[in-house]
Order: C-alpha cells, then structure tokens, then sequence
C-alpha cells in the first residue's frame, strides 16, 4: 500500500463537473493498492495518517495532529501510483491491484479513517476526477506499507 500524502489549505474532487468532495485544512491522501496488501497494512496506514503530527504549534514545530486543528481527510484512488517507467515510455501498471482486491482495501481504509473520528471526503474509484490540492507548506510525504 502506498499513500502519497499532502498538508493542505483545502483540498477538493469534481468528477463530470459535480463536487464529489472537499476539505479544508488537513491531508490529501492519493492512495494506490499492489498484489498482497492486506487488511493489517490498510489498518497499520489508517493509524499511522491518524497519528501524524504535521501542524505547527505555537512555538512553530509541526506537533500538532488533524484532531487539534480539526482538520480533514480527502481520500484519493490512485493505482498510477503503482505505475513502473523503468522500461520504454509508456508505464507499465502491473504492479497495480486490479479493481476486485483494490476496492474493498479502498473501502476499508476509508472506514477505518473514519472510525478514528475523522473527517473523511473521497472520490469515486475508478472515476475520471479532477483533484484540485493546495498544498500547505509544502508539505508531502510518501508512505509505504507492505503485508
């Protein structure tokens, strides 16, 4: 499992001209899936985005989590995050689960953002989306979760 993650100002999805979406300060996930990943790395991901503490405080040191700022999640597919340009110009996506295990690994960490209590916006898997970010710093992480 692999979360590309990004502080924002606001965040937002339209898919065929319609708002799917949107939050104001907090984390844009785009998240993709590969062969293997497992309910345990989708949970072990949901609790480590939960966790983090990339807001300033009062002193200025990022030490503060979305629950303190009352900040929220955009929650993006994304299986080109498993795409492979080693080779030729054109990206293999072999690495990518395919629909049938993605979605419900999707779908679980979207639940279990959410069981967390926070505030999660999502876009529609698989759909054609328009993400618009405004990335606050910048701020932007990788993370990497395998079974």
């Amino acid at each position: 499992m692999r979360v590309i993650l990004q502080r924002v100002s606001r965040a937002s999805v339209t898919i065929g001209g319609r708002l799917a979406g949107a939050i104001e300060r907090g984390f844009c996930l785009l998240v993709g899936f590969t062969h293997g990943d497992t309910g345990a790395a989708v949970d072990w991901m949901a609790e480590k985005v939960a966790g983090l503490r990339l807001f300033s405080d009062s002193a200025g040191k990022m030490n503060l989590g979305l629950d303190e700022v009352g900040g929220g999640l955009l929650v993006i597919s994304q299986f080109t995050l498993y795409g492979d340009t080693a080779k030729g110009r054109r990206p293999s996506f072999i690495d990518a689960a395919r629909p049938e295990v993605a979605i419900p690994l999707y779908e679980r960490f979207v639940g279990a953002l959410r069981a967390r209590g926070l505030v999660v916006a999502t876009g529609e898997f698989g759909a054609d989306m328009l993400v618009e970010i405004h990335n606050d710093g910048p701020v932007t992480l990788i993370l990497d979760r395998t079974a």
